[in-house]
């Protein structure tokens, strides 16, 4: 298991994370960094050694009720994967949003989507993970994600923080209880009913050893997605979800 920090698109902040991580976690695309824009010897020198995740961006659809506009989102995200792959990119994470959560056969354009962008992934050497965002507005719900993931043959990125939002940690449970094979990264960081989030893991509310006991063994990639430049509370972290996971660090 493997153990990262997310850094937003700012590849100085990559540089001065803490260098114990194995990965960092880079935003990429429109409204982050284009990675058509990224120096590929710069890159190298900040990741000093550490593999490379990619967020895709974080507010691009993933549908639209128009066949032209869902094209063109495939196309682009195909586009950022192609450029993140050529940059050593191993996993993208992509938001799991539809332009009609709520809309039981729109979920069949949602799956399409999805298989679309994650096939555009495999073309491109880099396993696009889908994540739980249905703590949002256009978020699609946990009961549905977990089975067009399976549907599509697609690897998930569970959002431990997410899920509570969207529905304590009795979701985080039912969930992995359900889905757990097919979750290939996770993100990880605490929150608080009150709507404080993205906090030192410890700090919240999250049953991070009720999740951990549901997850089983996990051999995937962690990232901590704890909103601090502070690299004593990032390892701190990082040690206290590698202990829950019964993993070293």
């Amino acid at each position: 298991m493997d153990i990262g920090v997310t850094v937003g698109d700012d590849l100085d902040r990559l540089a001065a994370s803490p260098a114990a991580f194995d990965f960092v976690e880079l935003g990429v695309g429109a409204g982050s960094l284009p990675p058509e824009s990224i120096d590929p010897d710069r890159l190298d020198r900040a990741l000093a050694g550490r593999d490379l995740v990619v967020h895709l961006p974080y507010s691009q659809p993933l549908t639209s009720y128009a066949p032209e506009v869902n094209d063109a989102i495939v196309a682009y995200q195909r586009r950022l994967l192609e450029a993140v792959g050529d940059l050593g990119a191993e996993k993208a994470v992509l938001h799991a949003t539809s332009a009609d959560r709520d809309d039981v056969e729109f979920r069949e354009v949602a799956a399409d989507q999805l298989r679309r962008v994650a096939d555009a992934g495999r073309d491109a050497g880099v396993e696009v993970v889908v994540e739980n965002v249905g703590h949002q507005h256009r978020g699609i719900q946990l009961s549905v994600l977990g089975d067009i993931a399976r549907e599509t043959d697609t690897a998930v990125c569970f959002d431990v923080g997410h899920a509570y939002m969207e529905g304590g940690n009795g979701a985080i449970r039912r969930f992995l209880r359900s889905h757990a094979d097919r979750i290939s990264h996770l993100h990880c960081h605490d929150v608080r009913r009150r709507g404080d989030t993205h906090m030192p893991v410890g700090a919240g509310e999250v049953d991070y050893g009720g999740a951990s006991d549901a997850l089983g063994e996990f051999e995937g990639t962690v990232a901590l997605e704890v909103f601090t430049d502070d690299g004593a509370l990032l390892c701190d972290s990082a040690e206290r979800v590698a202990d829950h996971l019964g993993a070293e660090w």
